[in-house]
């Protein structure tokens, strides 16, 4: 049975043991790749494996999103994706998507809305709540997680990274990821490019430290797009100053 919306999802963690060997041990028991659950398959914390299968077909008639930098993440522990969103474009809904076809495990995403029915749904789909308690709770027991930046009008600028959630991934010990994402409103063409860990320095502790982190992945997406360009329409829009659409 699905937690009540609006409530913090408790992972598993096992009693008596340090967090090192309860991410361990919680891995190894639910690491599973997304080809080999049933049909009928809702684990724990509410995610169903066929309707996460069916609206990942259905997308790819929205989005045809190619992935490159997947063999940057682990292939069993947890990590926190974080992608730049262009406004509209549910970037990180379609990222999850497509990072899970490539790794085949399953991901979740940040932004699970707090009501009785998008928010059922989306939890179905492995959506977490904007809460750094709950997606803590997914990183140590061995999850990805994709988490966006504020949404941006620009096609190059990368919005604000919640440091929180940054925060999340610090305490739970996990690797930090910048992700770059383009797309068009006009095409179904999307592009994912994962980058190396982003790992804090060692010389600040404390709230400081999560701010500094956040900067470093904004900086790092900065630079990710700047090496990917734009996708194109292939129609003069391309000239146009638009929304996602050819240069800045």
């Amino acid at each position: 049975m699905s937690p009540p919306l609006g409530r913090v999802v408790q992972f598993p963690v096992r009693q008596g043991v340090s967090l090192a060997e309860s991410t361990t041990n919680t891995t190894r028991a639910v690491f599973r790749r997304v080809t080999e659950e049933p049909p009928g398959h809702v684990d724990d914390w509410g995610r169903d494996a066929g309707l996460f299968r069916t609206v990942t077909m259905l997308s790819e008639i929205r989005w045809a999103v190619s992935t490159g930098g997947d063999q940057h993440l682990p292939a069993r522990t947890g990590a926190l994706i974080v992608v730049n969103a262009r406004r509209f474009s549910m970037a990180h809904v379609y990222s999850a998507f497509a990072i899970s076809r490539a790794v085949d495990r399953p991901v979740r995403f940040v932004g699970r809305p707090d009501d009785t029915t998008l928010g059922a749904l989306t939890q179905r789909l492995g959506g977490l709540l904007d809460d750094p308690d709950e997606v803590a709770g997914a990183l140590r027991a061995g999850e990805l997680v994709v988490s966006a930046a504020a949404s941006s009008s620009r096609p190059r600028e990368v919005g604000t990274v919640n440091h929180t959630i940054i925060g999340a991934a610090v305490a739970s010990g996990v690797d930090v990821f910048p992700a770059a994402t383009t797309s068009s409103p006009f095409s179904r063409r999307a592009r994912i490019e994962i980058g190396s860990a982003i790992r804090g320095g060692r010389r600040r502790r404390g709230p400081l430290a999560e701010y500094e982190l956040a900067n470093k992945v904004r900086e790092q997406i900065s630079l990710l797009l700047t090496e990917m360009g734009d996708i194109n329409t292939g129609t003069p829009l391309d000239w146009l100053p638009l929304s996602g659409l050819g240069g800045n």
